[in-house]
């Protein structure tokens, strides 16, 4: 969602990417801060200090740490700035919080506003079974009674109550982002299923995505070949044909430009015997796709009944690693998608060596100075069968594993459009019970499909139509 907490970031990795193509990171990044906020300038908090110490940890951030590994307060960006660039190890915890920048959002989620007219009705305190409602003046709500069932804000007929999330608690499906004894926002690893809505949803920017952009600049500066692996749902971004987009990232240092859609031909394939094998002439009696990680690790933490019935093919992201590896195996790989989710996988796949997320390909386009609309396109590889670039959209697994099925006819299918409420009580359901109305559920983590990641730069909707044209 673009706000001005967005636009921070992505200025943040546009400067930290300007300062790493002059090759002088380490001399001026403790400067960003002080040219973001200058002394005199609009504020965005209490004071001037206060910014400037939260910019420090965003960029923290983008240098690939997390807020947890400050051991010394007086410990410059610029020292960050170089152990990023000397550091060869990293780690799979890829979100981290800005503590300066989380405001320890109020938890009473029911709030009694000046519209409140202390009614003679008074029906609020009918509705509430908690006692937790008084009115004196007006309507007054014992949070320690309350148990947030929502029942006074139906009822009031003055639409005096408001309900008021904490942002990212709300936006997480599966409960692991809770306030610590500070007040301040942490996410419990465990229970994380790397969606990156929290990330999204803080309108404070807190929530940081740690990121390889130091490495990977350095190592396009460098000697090595450098391939980048390019996700399908980049199509999308920009509002250009296609192949002017793979000829921008090219341009931004790399050797060569995959699509992932390769990959997706040999998932879309594989799932569709694979579904033959367990559905058709077996008596499995649905399976759900496994492309997105961020729905395949929900289910393998929250829902392990439902394990059994997800395919065991892999994503395209891993098999066009797998190809690119067998190809180019002395180059550098560097994946480039739209969220969280394939950092992780990415992580732990060794045919991949570093992710980068489409705000930060854009930063680089930014710094580059290049215009993806007048770039002159490049050819597009003619054995990737297109179902394969619709993978990033909903419908577009499904469509795509049909097309290689031996008996499409037999496939029934439900598309799971984000891991919603009713999505999950059906998936539960079906893992529970062993049955489904359908043979075959697409499970997508974000509404939309992958065009919806929480790194994307467009309009979901109009990526979409987008992608769609490429069928024409």
């Amino acid at each position: 969602m673009l706000n001005q907490a967005t636009e921070i970031r992505r200025l943040l990795l546009e400067k930290v990417a300007r300062l790493l193509y002059e090759e002088k990171l380490v001399e001026k990044i403790d400067r960003i801060p002080l040219e973001i906020r200058p002394r005199g300038g609009a504020l965005s908090r209490c004071c001037i200090h206060k910014d400037r110490a939260v910019l420090k940890y965003k960029i923290m951030a983008i240098l690939g740490f997390n807020i947890e590994d400050e051991t010394d307060e007086l410990t410059r960006l610029s020292e960050y700035a170089q152990m990023s660039l000397d550091r060869t190890e990293f780690t799979d915890t890829m979100l981290t919080v800005v503590d300066e920048a989380c405001s320890s959002c109020v938890r009473f989620n029911y709030t009694v506003t000046n519209m409140c007219r202390a009614c003679v009705g008074r029906p609020c305190t009918y509705a509430c079974n908690k006692k937790a409602i008084t009115v004196t003046n007006k309507a007054e709500i014992d949070h320690s009674k309350c148990v947030n069932c929502g029942r006074c804000l139906e009822v009031c007929p003055f639409h005096a109550i408001v309900y008021t999330p904490i942002p990212c608690e709300n936006a997480c499906p599966v409960g692991a982002i809770t306030r610590n004894s500070f007040g301040v926002q942490q996410i419990d690893e465990t229970k994380c299923v790397h969606c990156g809505l929290c990330k999204e949803a803080c309108p404070y920017g807190a929530i940081m995505e740690k990121s390889y952009l130091v490495q990977i600049i350095k190592e396009i500066l460098g000697e090595k070949k450098m391939v980048a692996m390019v996700a399908p749902a980049i199509a999308g971004q920009y509002g250009v044909p296609f192949p002017q987009i793979l000829d921008a990232v090219k341009k931004c240092g790399f050797d060569e430009v995959v699509e992932v859609a390769l990959g997706a031909n040999v998932t879309s394939k594989n799932e569709a015997h694979e579904f033959e094998e367990r559905v058709v002439e077996g008596n499995q009696p649905f399976m759900t796709t496994s492309c997105c990680p961020s729905y395949t690790r929900w289910a393998r933490i929250h829902v392990p009944s439902l394990v059994p019935y997800i395919s065991d093919t892999k994503t395209p992201a891993a098999y066009t690693a797998e190809i690119v590896r067998q190809k180019y195996p002395d180059a550098l790989t560097v994946f480039i998608g739209p969220c969280l989710a394939k950092r992780i996988e990415g992580f732990h796949d060794e045919n991949v060596d570093f992710v980068m997320t489409f705000e930060e390909l854009d930063a680089m386009f930014k710094v580059k100075g290049i215009n993806v609309s007048e770039c002159d396109g490049i050819e597009l590889d003619p054995q990737i069968e297109k179902s394969g670039r619709q993978y990033a959209r909903t419908t577009g697994v499904s469509g795509s594993v049909a097309l290689y099925a031996k008996h499409p006819e037999a496939i029934n299918v439900h598309v799971i459009n984000g891991l919603n409420k009713e999505a999950v009580r059906y998936l539960k359901a079906a893992g529970a019970s062993g049955k489904a109305d359908a043979n075959l559920i697409e499970v997508m983590m974000c509404e939309g499909g992958c065009v919806n990641g929480c790194s994307t730069i467009a309009n979901a909707k109009v990526a979409t139509r987008q992608l769609m044209s490429l069928d024409k």
